[in-house]
């Protein structure tokens, strides 16, 4: 038997979105607890395959796979190639998201004034994206009689935030979708979870927080724990979610934001 409940030896996990942030400490974690193999996705290739070399360094197994999860033959082609690469897709994260880092010019005037290019740019990674990458893998997932799912998404979906509409909505969706999802694979021995995250420095919220002092401070004011979230806070929960310790959780949401807001 195997003493240590968060092992994910005999896993092979995809994780979205890799290729940077929280996605690319999800991967190192999965590697230091054993999984058999991780996917690192990212849309840019070349960052992707600097963490499969980071994964690989620290004694892990990895391969790089660009893909764009708003497009699904994309995504079919990269978990086609997981299959290639190690037979299977155990565990699927989907980390993969956009609060508008690059957003296009009219992303930035109310959202019913900036119409579907401005949405597009938000729901296509954060929902669509979540949609295509689950419904690519839960084939291979039913026919084994197993699998993980886990979805990142944002406080600002649970909660609503003002000036992101579109992408509390595209997150809200992705948690509505997963908690489905959960309830028509549950019998087939799949879970599907949810985290939800706040501030959490990642590259760009680090750059965007520290560039204005009094800003930051003022943000930190609304957390219990007064600072910000680190990469590994979230890999912690999505490490658990994903292996044994957690096989009869499904269905949930579960808030890692240092109480900036609190669930029931």
């Amino acid at each position: 038997m195997n003493t240590n409940i968060l092992s994910l030896s005999g896993k092979v996990a995809l994780i979205t979105g890799a290729g940077q942030g929280i996605g690319r400490q999800i991967a190192l974690h999965f590697a230091a607890y054993g999984a058999d193999g991780i996917v690192v996705n990212d849309y840019v290739l070349e960052r992707a395959e600097a963490v499969a070399d980071e994964v690989r360094q620290a004694g892990g197994k990895a391969v790089a796979v660009q893909a764009d999860v708003t497009n699904l033959d994309s995504v079919k082609a990269m978990v086609a190639r997981a299959d290639a690469e190690y037979g299977r897709i155990d565990v699927l994260v989907n980390n993969a998201g956009s609060a508008g880092a690059n957003p296009s010019p009219d992303a930035r005037k109310p959202f019913w004034e900036a119409g579907p290019y401005a949405w597009n740019s938000f729901i296509g990674v954060n929902f669509y994206g979540v949609i295509h990458c689950t419904s690519a893998c839960i084939p291979g997932m039913i026919e084994r009689k197993r699998g993980r799912i886990v979805t990142i998404i944002s406080d600002a979906g649970r909660m609503g935030d003002s000036g992101l509409e579109i992408y509390a909505g595209a997150k809200a969706g992705a948690a509505g979708f997963m908690r489905a999802v959960a309830r028509t694979l549950g019998r087939h021995m799949i879970t599907a979870n949810c985290v939800s995250i706040s501030a959490t420095l990642t590259p760009n919220i680090e750059q965007r927080l520290m560039a204005d002092p009094e800003r930051f401070k003022k943000m930190m004011e609304k957390y219990i724990i007064r600072r910000p979230g680190r990469p590994e806070d979230v890999a912690n929960m999505v490490l658990y979610l994903a292996s044994e310790a957690s096989s009869w959780i499904t269905g949930q949401t579960y808030p890692v934001n240092g109480g900036y807001q609190l669930s029931l």
